[in-house]
């Protein structure tokens, strides 16, 4: 088994087969279907121009490697970035598809216990290559990682596991942000950087946006109306009150209806062309 199937496997068996795979709910009830794994390469060249365009505290690879692992020397060409898109069952994204201004229950637990299964899903993949000699890192996980409120994209963070999983090949932005995969954009994310030498996945398009028809065809649009408070139009995500709505109202709303600690709204990712899918016109 070569190492891109044997990480590949291991990722895969662990959200099928998992107990921390679940709802939460008296009934047993996953929260994330099978996922897609992909990989880029340390050194390309993309990981530098991410790093041009949001900031000089952005991390390439190689830095976050260098920051966690003082003393060692690698080169860019050394390592690897896993990338995984975990997404959401048909039963959440139904669910919260028919919401219109806050977040259903399910698609609340898959932001709480499904961030804490993700996190559970980073630490068996570094745990897995260090039993196998292998040194990795989940870039979230690292203390080292930080939140920014400075440059043209902020607010913003110093590894963005949406671009890793664009660089492996694994999807295109949407209007909202959002990232578009074979499998829609209700959707979690996550990435380990691992000192191993994995071939690229391919990617198949040369173009961010590829994927999302407001881009492609000047059609669709239709996360700006599921926006509760018209934080999307026509020009984009405005950034800072669609953040400001998530992580303070909807967080007040989550707590009291569902009791649980978190945040959430993801709205735009619902009842869309592109909530399970990458769209053709013929969705719209």
């Amino acid at each position: 088994m070569g190492h891109s199937s044997w990480i590949t496997k291991i990722i895969k068996d662990f959200v099928t087969q998992s107990p921390l795979n679940d709802m939460g709910f008296e009934k047993p009830e996953k929260i994330f279907d099978t996922p897609l794994v992909g990989f880029s390469s340390g050194l390309d060249p993309l990981y530098d121009e991410y790093k041009s365009h949001i900031g000089n505290f952005y991390f390439t690879p190689l830095e976050l490697f260098a920051e966690s692992f003082p003393g060692k020397k690698y080169s860019a060409e050394d390592l690897t970035v896993v990338s995984w898109i975990i997404p959401s069952t048909a039963v959440t994204r139904k669910e919260h598809g028919a919401q219109k201004r806050y977040p259903s229950e399910r698609w609340a637990r898959t932001r709480d216990l499904g961030e804490k299964f993700n996190n559970a899903i980073r630490i068996q993949v570094v745990e897995q290559l260090k039993a196998a000699g292998v040194a990795g890192v989940a870039p979230l996980l690292a203390p080292h990682w930080a939140r920014y409120s400075e440059g043209p994209y902020a607010p913003c963070s110093n590894w963005s596991e949406r671009h890793a999983a664009y660089a492996a090949g694994l999807g295109t932005f949407g209007l909202c942000d959002g990232l578009i995969t074979p499998v829609g954009k209700a959707v979690r994310i996550g990435s380990v950087i691992a000192a191993i030498q994995i071939p690229p996945s391919t990617r198949p398009y040369d173009d961010h946006h590829a994927y999302c028809l407001h881009f492609t065809e000047n059609i669709c649009r239709k996360c700006i109306p599921r926006c509760p408070i018209k934080a999307l139009s026509q020009e984009g995500h405005d950034k800072k009150p669609c953040m400001q709505y998530v992580e303070h109202t909807m967080n007040k709303y989550i707590k009291k209806e569902y009791g649980l600690e978190t945040y959430a709204c993801g709205l735009c990712q619902c009842n869309v062309p592109c909530t399970d899918k990458i769209p053709t016109s013929e969705d719209v």
